[in-house]
This record gives C-alpha cells, structure tokens and sequence, in this order.
C-alpha cells in the first residue's frame, strides 16, 4: 500500500454541510471508471487529503495513536473501490437482497448494529463499479420472475449522506424504475435528498426515514441530520410521488418516553402533506444489543448514556443461533402498543410492517 500523502489543508465545514471526508483512499483501478475520476477530481478540488491502497478491504495505516483516535479517524475516511463480490446477502425481513453500493456511515449512533457488523474496519467505502452492481441486480429479479423482487440499499450503510459525493441512488432508482419485477428500498438519518426529487422512479422506490424521540436523536445519533431537517426532507419526497416510510429505531424506553414518541408522531403528522398516510409505512424495532456490541459501545463511546443493562433484560434467540437482550415482554408490549396507537391517530391509512 502506498503510504505518500497529499499534504494539503483540511476543507472547512459546517456541522450539517454533507458528509467531507477528512481522508480518501483509492483503488488504482476505480479510477479506471467514470465515478472514481469523478470523485478523485472532487477530492482535489476540494484539496481533501489522498492515498492509493492496493484492496479497499485492507486499509491498514490509519492515523492515531489509540484505538479510539484510529477509529473516529476512520469514520471520516472514504475508500473508493471496486464491488468484486457479485453475489447478494438476503435482507429479510425488509426485502429479499442487499445491494451492495456502500458500505460503513458517517453517523455515530451509539447504538449501532454496524459496530460489531463492520468490525475492525468501520471507514467508510463507496464502489464505482455500478454497471457490475446493476447487471447482477438484473440476473437476481429475472431469476424471480413473475414475483416481485426487492432491494435493501442501506443495510450495511447510510448511502442518503454519500449521495452528494457518488451520485449512487440516482442510478440506482433510474435503473430501478424500468424493472417491472424490481423495487428498491433504503433508509436513511440524513436529508440530503434534492438530487432525487426530479428524476423517474416509477413509485419503485420506497424511501424511509429513521426517526426518534428528541431525546435518542440528542443522546445518541451525532453527526446525522437533524430530526427537523429529516422529516423536511420526508415530506419532499413524499411530494415527489415516491412511496415513503418511516423506521422508529431503535425504540428507548427512558424517563418521558411516551411523551417523547407522542410528539414525534405529531411533528410528523404537521409536516407532511395530507394524502401521505395513504402509502405510507412503518417498522418499529425496539433496542437491543449483544454482549459483543455492548463491549465494543463501551469502548468507542465510553460516556454513553445507552442503557444496556444485562439484568433488566430479555434474552432473545435469533435465526443463526445468536441472541440479543431486548426489553421484557410488558415493557415490549408497553412500547408497541402505544407508538402503534399514536401511529394510527394521525395516519389512519398508514401500514405497521412490524415490531421486533
């Protein structure tokens, strides 16, 4: 790996400017691609700082000298490469595949399942190779015909905040839009969403919008937009035809708690515009966490106010014989009921995918 450096300032920001990161690295042969000359022009005209690595998988001299320092570093490092794995991870239960266009976010939600997902390697990659991505997509919905096959875009990423930068989900919703057995689904913590407003989709694409209690935002969700700003963009898209959605997650059980997902639902309900019940769901996903998880919260966020209480919770057997600790069965009930509720008060027509 090539470790010379372009010794040039820092760019300046603004806290809620989109996502500029502090250090890219790239694939000498994403270059060989319209998006990576892209990005590469972009990172020099904004004088951010580059290195050449020979895998965006192996990325191994990262500044800092702490575990710690190394990996906030790394959650302001971009890695622009090539997607060579082809074959999808099923994303139940939210669709059947995961499309591989990102991989790692900016955000610093405490909670965050990519803690343990991504491992030693939470910087951020983003993959140029679109063609590769969108020809495998194609094979994986003709394979399905005539059933209806959908994609997950944010499972191992926030591709909202790298959109500025990759230009992704246009094409991904463009391409999506002529798939008559092809939809597209992702969520996103961020607001970013101007460039997709203009362009056709066809209704194939569900966007939703992560969305908490004032006090999860607060506590634990740096570095993400807004809730104001997310729900701003909410309604854009919600005007521009696309089905839209809303994932509360994860839900927190704290002092104020029913006062706090009430006001959410309100605010939602005030900003967006009248007919947006009609199509419109949401998944609720109650917090949980792994020892695994908890172990490594703890590190990177040593003054996190993230209950993880091993003794006030349930343990809960997965799928792949891994369990996760959530809230009893009467606080679980307690939670679901009353957000449910407060769903259907203000979106009588809205949809409950499920609680988990």
């Amino acid at each position: 790996m090539s470790t010379t450096t372009q010794d040039r300032p820092k760019p300046k920001r603004k806290v809620h400017d989109s996502f500029i990161p502090e250090l890219v690295y790239f694939e000498p042969a994403s270059l060989d691609y319209p998006k990576g000359r892209q990005i590469m022009d972009w990172v020099k005209s904004l004088n951010i700082p580059y290195r050449m690595t020979t895998s965006h998988n192996r990325i191994m001299n990262l500044p800092g000298e702490t575990e710690l320092e190394q990996y906030k570093i790394a959650k302001r490092t971009l890695v622009v490469g090539i997607r060579k794995t082809l074959k999808f991870d099923t994303s139940k239960p939210s669709a059947e595949y995961a499309i591989p266009i990102a991989t790692g976010c900016m955000g610093h939600c405490h909670y965050c399942y990519l803690q343990t997902t991504l491992g030693a390697k939470p910087y951020i990659r983003v993959y140029v190779n679109m063609d590769d991505i969108l020809g495998a997509a194609k094979g994986y919905i003709d394979e399905r015909i005539p059933e209806i096959t959908r994609f997950e875009a944010a499972c191992t990423s926030d591709p909202v905040g790298l959109e500025p930068i990759t230009g992704s989900l246009k094409e991904l919703i463009t391409f999506m839009a002529d798939q008559e057995y092809g939809r597209l689904r992702f969520v996103t913590k961020f607001h970013y969403v101007d460039s997709l407003l203009d362009i056709k989709h066809n209704g194939h694409t569900r966007i939703r919008f992560s969305v908490n209690a004032k006090y999860v935002i607060k506590n634990f969700e740096p570095a993400t937009s807004p809730f104001e700003e997310r729900i701003e963009a909410a309604a854009k898209i919600a005007r521009a035809g696309y089905p839209l959605g809303f994932i509360i997650a994860p839900i927190i059980w704290h002092e104020g708690w029913q006062d706090g997902y009430a006001e959410l639902l309100s605010s939602l309900a005030a900003a967006l515009p009248k007919d947006a019940s009609r199509n419109l769901t949401f998944e609720l996903i109650q917090h949980r966490f792994t020892k695994t998880a908890k172990n490594v919260i703890e590190k990177r966020y040593p003054r996190t106010k993230l209950e993880m209480d091993i003794e006030q919770r349930k343990y809960k057997w997965g799928r792949w014989g891994q369990g996760k600790y959530v809230y009893p069965d009467e606080q679980a009930q307690a939670l679901r009921m009353f957000i449910s509720e407060r769903i259907f008060e203000h979106f009588e027509d809205a949809k409950i995918e499920y609680f988990t």
